[in-house]
């Protein structure tokens, strides 16, 4: 049985999970999730905690289950908590800003970079260089810090570009001049 899809995922009285025709529904303060059930999962609610068991032993439902449990998980914790994700940006004269529904880029171009914000995503300029992106499903967060982050990765020479808070660059030795 799949370590993770045995572990019951906890949830508050605040946060309400449904499941009708192979979709659950998770509703909380910070919004409303759905998600499709993979084939050979049920779940089980009980007083303040899910569990999600197979219905068969099939190779199919043995491998969704732990994913099952961990989709759900993630729904669950980011309509109570949400998620974030932080990018940092370094470089000369390189900044951004949020103009309206596009995040503005100048990352030494010719010209600067719009980046739209997705529905459902929250993004913050501190500083004109630390980006913060929230939001309640953890793959669209992710994937907006990655898309922003592909825009102009960190180089190893100088360490110019956009990288995750926390991000260690490993740095090149330039040419050296000869004598």
């Amino acid at each position: 049985m799949s370590r993770i899809g045995k572990k019951p995922i906890a949830f508050t009285k605040n946060v309400k999970i449904s499941q009708s025709a192979g979709m659950v529904k998770v509703e909380g303060p910070k919004g409303i999730l759905s998600a499709p059930l993979p084939g050979g999962i049920s779940m089980v609610i009980s007083d303040g905690s899910l569990v999600i068991e197979r219905i068969s032993n099939e190779r199919m439902a043995r491998s969704y289950h732990g994913l099952a449990r961990t989709l759900i998980g993630n729904m669950v914790e980011g309509v109570s908590k949400g998620f974030e994700k932080r990018l940092e940006i370094s470089g000369v004269g390189y900044r951004a800003e949020v103009a309206g529904q596009d995040l503005k880029l100048v990352l030494g171009f010719s010209t600067p970079v719009q980046y739209a914000i997705p529905k459902g995503i929250e993004v913050k300029v501190d500083k004109q260089t630390n980006i913060v992106i929230s939001g309640i499903d953890k793959q669209l967060v992710g994937r907006v810090a990655a898309e922003i982050r592909a825009l102009k990765k960190p180089e190893p020479y100088k360490g110019k570009g956009i990288k995750y808070a926390g991000e260690y660059i490993r740095r090149k030795a330039g040419k050296s001049a000869a004598a």
